[in-house]
């Protein structure tokens, strides 16, 4: 399968003009959105995100991951072999946590396409052709090994909020393995205990829990953690006991 990591968001034409490519390179091939509503224009913080999300795909899976404020400048494009996948996308750092966490990964730059490409659009006339290609096992458009990693001083963790889903929980970049059970966050001023799940909270009390990603997440059972303690993307987490 293809599966399509963007802040593209799920409206406007974007989204589907880069799947077409992709059923016409390689027809009857599933394309998979994996998220469209990525932090935007913010590669650092959908890189926290990107690797769990993808940790869970089938290992022949081609990952599209485009979150590239800097598309049509000198930033090469690349593509990552990580434990089996392949990533395509810019190499802004976007990828930097698959390649961090991977027991095995190289990266090549992407050589430049012949023909037309929309300075704007490298997702549709670069990233998708050459993730097709890849797929099928034609290596044409990878060039020589890159070295540089734009994200590799970024902290392992990050202890804000990078994600609000449609209930309003508030998913952090911090990996939930590096928090005991006895931890309590602090957040909005409220000191929050860990819940298994929703219902381990009484209605219209706050938990964190260990999302089904393996990140830390934020909820209120059964309201809207963003809307009852005023987080955002971006929102500050603090750990206030071990």
């Amino acid at each position: 399968m293809f599966a399509i990591f963007t802040d593209f968001g799920w409206r406007g034409p974007y989204v589907g003009q880069l799947k077409a490519v992709l059923a016409e390179a390689v027809p009857g091939r599933p394309a998979i959105d994996l998220l469209h509503d990525a932090p935007l224009m913010d590669p650092r913080a959908s890189a926290y995100l990107l690797e769990p999300f993808a940790r869970a795909l089938p290992e022949s899976a081609t990952v599209i991951g485009v979150v590239d404020p800097g598309v049509g400048t000198e930033r090469p494009g690349c593509a990552v072999q990580a434990d089996g996948r392949w990533y395509v996308g810019p190499a802004n750092g976007l990828f930097e946590f698959v390649v961090r966490r991977a027991d095995d990964w190289a990266a090549w730059e992407l050589l430049t396409p012949a023909g037309s490409v929309a300075p704007t659009f490298h997702g549709r006339d670069v990233f998708a052709p050459a993730a097709a290609a890849l797929a099928v096992g034609q290596r044409d458009w990878l060039g020589s090994r890159l070295a540089e990693r734009p994200g590799a001083d970024w902290p392992d963790d990050i202890a804000r909020v990078l994600y609000i889903d449609d209930y309003g929980n508030a998913m952090t970049g911090i990996r939930a393995t590096t928090l005991s059970d006895e931890a309590v966050l602090e957040v909005a001023e409220r000191w929050i205990e860990r819940g298994e799940t929703f219902a381990d909270q009484t209605p219209g009390e706050p938990l964190w829990y260990r999302n089904s990603s393996g990140l830390v997440e934020v909820a209120v059972n059964g309201d809207s953690a963003a809307a009852c303690l005023a987080l955002q993307p971006g929102s500050r987490v603090r750990l206030v006991q071990p």
